[in-house]
């Protein structure tokens, strides 16, 4: 099968010729239509995570997948040939990913694609609605509250504040000025980031905020603390100091339930994922250059061709 391949780290992503994988007993094999790309993908490539995360090459890139699945193994009664799946198959060491034709997935890594989504949209969805959903558990966000959501027009931050909302609270998300309108579009209200940025979001919230997420790093972490109420209530993904200020520090996990749960809320019309670019598999490392630059509206996701 085709999947895109590094044998070293800083080596450029190349479109290979690789076995087919093999499936285990709790696993289902998976033909992908689409695969999510996340800034941890060229991180992983670059060899940022090598001190925490176990990589063997040759290392098929891509955590986030949306496909059809092909084959279970014999301890799988969750799903069945031909059921349309995603899932964010993270597994404990990086080397069979998504950024393929074919991938084999534990179960618990996925859950049903939501029928409103397109496979690109369900492509995104995983580690970026994940990451949203646990970071916002992780404040105990709930209906009344006031959240800032740092780079809220990003794939993480675009759907924290789709899902703060849906939840009952009131969101501010920092953005450059062009994405101003896409933030209300989400339901969220917009500042622009840089100096300033605390004056400007109490303005709107002269109070402080109840909950503040850092997505982005930089100065977003000094200001979550001098505009929230309480420390334990600022999170980041970003930035682990966040904890030693008495904050909450958030390393996204596989849950086939929390997938299941931003599936219902994009099929009962609550959520959905804006995709910046759609880029054919053959040209992922475009895909990397465009999702280091961190300008991207939402989210970056490779198509896969459909072969067979």
């Amino acid at each position: 099968m085709k999947a895109v391949t590094i044998n070293a780290y800083e080596e450029a992503p190349q479109l290979t010729d690789v076995p087919e994988p093999k499936v285990g007993p709790d696993g289902v094999l998976v033909r992908i239509r689409a695969a999510g790309v996340n800034p941890v993908d060229w991180k992983i490539a670059a060899g940022y995570l090598d001190p925490v995360l176990q990589v063997n090459f040759p290392l098929i890139l891509g955590w986030d997948l949306a496909g059809v699945v092909e084959r279970t193994g014999p301890a799988v009664t969750e799903f069945a040939p031909g059921d349309e799946v995603v899932g964010y198959n993270r597994q404990d060491v990086a080397q069979f990913g998504t950024y393929a034709e074919q991938v084999a997935a534990p179960v618990r890594t996925l859950a049903r694609k939501p029928a409103s989504l397109s496979w690109e949209q369900a492509a995104g969805l995983p580690l970026a609605g994940l990451t949203a959903l646990q970071s916002l558990r992780a404040a105990d966000t709930g209906s009344g509250d006031t959240v800032l959501v740092h780079a809220a027009a990003g794939g993480v931050g675009s759907l924290a504040a789709q899902i703060a909302v849906a939840l009952g609270a009131r969101v501010i998300g920092t953005a450059s000025e062009r994405n101003h309108d896409y933030l209300r579009s989400l339901g969220a209200e917009p500042v622009a980031y840089g100096d300033g940025l605390v004056e400007r979001v109490r303005e709107l919230a002269p109070g402080g905020v109840d909950a503040a997420f850092d997505f982005v790093g930089g100065d977003a972490l000094p200001a979550s603390f001098d505009l929230v109420k309480e420390a334990s209530r600022v999170v980041s993904v970003v930035d682990t100091a966040v904890s030693g200020s008495g904050g909450r520090y958030v390393f996204v996990r596989p849950d086939s339930a929390g997938l299941a749960e931003l599936g219902a809320l994009a099929d009962a019309g609550k959520l959905t994922v804006h995709v910046d670019r759609e880029l054919p598999l053959a040209e992922a490392a475009e895909a990397h250059r465009l999702s280091q630059e961190g300008r991207t509206r939402g989210k970056i996701v490779l198509t896969v061709p459909r072969n067979g």
